[in-house]
Order: C-alpha cells, then structure tokens, then sequence
C-alpha cells in the first residue's frame, strides 16, 4: 500500500510557495552589500540596502500615495489589453484572411519603441492619465494576442468535430471547446501582459507626469538620490508582484481543472 510521505513541519515551511522567493531575496540583498563593501562601491553609484530600507521606512506614505497613479494607469491599460487583445486573437485565429491582414501588423508594430512615441501621447492627450494607460495598453497587448491566438490554433480538430456532430451551435461549440482550450495560453499571455502594463505606465509618467513612481525615479535620478530611486524600484517590483499573483489566483479559480493547476501529491512505497 502507498503511503502518503510524512513531512515535519521544517519542511513544510520550506516547501511553501512564498519562502523560497523570500530566502532567495535575502540572499541577493546580502550579496549587494557584501559586493559594497568589499569593493568599496561610494554611494553616489550604488546605495547600501540599509539606505534605502530607510527611505522606504521613513518615505513609505509619499511612495505609496505615488503609487496609486501608477497602479491606476497599470490596471486600466492591463484590462483594455485583455479586453481588446482576446477578441482580436479570436479573429485572427478563426479567419485565414484577417491573420494575413492584421498579424504582420502587430509584429511591424513590436518593432516601433514605445519611448518613442509616448511624447506623441502627451501631445495629443495632455499630461493626465491617459497617455499612461495607452502606454500601458502597447506593452500589454502584444503578449496576450500572441498567447490567445497559440491557445485557439492549438485546439484539437477532432473535438470541435464531435461537438458540431452532437448538433452544437458555433456559439456552443466555441464555448464547450474552444474557449476552455485555449484559457491557459491566454492566462500565460496575460500574466506577461500585467507585468508589462507596469513597464508601459512607467515609460508614460517617464515622458511627462507630476505624480507615479515614474514621476519619482525621474526626480530622484535629476537630483542623484539614488536611495529614493532604488525605494522606487522596490515599490514597482512588489507592484507587478502583486498584480502578477493576483491573475494567477484568478487563472487557478477560473480553470482549476488544467494539470498545470495541481498540486503534486508525494507517495512513498
């Protein structure tokens, strides 16, 4: 008989998801102020971890209130992404003729810097939150297209036969087959999509903002504080953390039937 492998609680915490992440952070941040002090880095170049541990204590507040522009920007560019980016990936992974027309397009349109044509979006739509959210909207449309349209193509032939031969609707068919198919390609698609759409907002409020981590990090690196600009890059990565576990917890309600959902069971003889 299988038994299941005891494990002590030791090694229980060890295998959590988040500890081993954690422990592997506390290495790096070790191995850049042993690399500080040993090479004698002068701060003006490289800030020690303990100088901006301090400024993410004493400025947290003035971060996080700058934050929120840019998670506003990230969210709003991130959903139009998803809303537009699956719906074109349907027409291009169902029509011969629109995947000639408009993919080329897309891939021409990857080769184009987004840096350089935010100033135009600041331009046309002033210095608010809209030219953020479409920079948003370009780094985070590209991934999720690509991704829907390898889920839909990947579908197999042979079920959408059978589901057309049990007298299914198109409308069925799509919804029993095709979709259920292709979500864990565009989860994937979005997940890259959400980390992006962080990029994007940052490239908008580099361009011309008066608030946003962007705004900040562009302050910080005009006056050489560079503490407050690694505080800043500290926030942005514990923001696309966040944005980034939180499509993978709806990715693992959504479709907890996929293997790629679960957990592996130890057996022992």
């Amino acid at each position: 008989m299988a038994e299941l492998k005891p494990q002590s609680a030791v090694s229980k915490m060890l295998n959590a998801a988040w500890v081993r992440p954690f422990l592997f952070l506390v290495f790096i941040v070790v191995a850049w102020d042993l690399a500080i002090r040993l090479f004698k880095i002068p701060a003006y170049q490289i800030p020690s971890p303990a100088d901006v541990v301090a400024v993410l204590r004493t400025d947290w507040p003035e971060l996080l209130r700058q934050c929120w522009p840019t998670t506003y920007a990230t969210v709003c560019g991130f959903l139009l992404s998803a809303l537009f980016g699956i719906p074109v990936a349907m027409l291009i992974a169902g029509s011969k003729t629109v995947e000639s027309y408009v993919y080329p397009l897309l891939v021409f349109s990857q080769s184009v810097p987004k840096i350089a044509i935010a100033p135009l979006f600041v331009v046309w739509f002033g210095f608010g939150i809209i030219p953020k959210v479409i920079s948003a909207f370009l780094l985070g449309f590209f991934p999720v297209v690509v991704s829907a349209v390898q889920g839909f193509k990947s579908v197999d032939p042979d079920m959408v036969d059978l589901a057309r031969a049990m007298q299914g609707s198109r409308f069925q068919v799509f919804c029993a087959v095709n979709l259920p198919h292709a979500l864990p390609a565009i989860f994937s698609g979005l997940k890259v999509s959400v980390t992006l759409a962080v990029v994007g907002a940052v490239v908008g409020e580099f361009v011309g903002a008066n608030s946003g981590i962007g705004y900040v990090m562009q302050r910080s690196i005009g006056t050489f504080d560079l503490p407050t600009m690694f505080a800043a890059l500290v926030i942005l990565a514990l923001l696309g953390v966040i944005l980034f576990w939180i499509v993978d917890r709806i990715e693992k309600l959504v479709i907890p039937w996929h293997v790629s959902q679960r957990e592996d069971v130890i057996f022992a003889s």
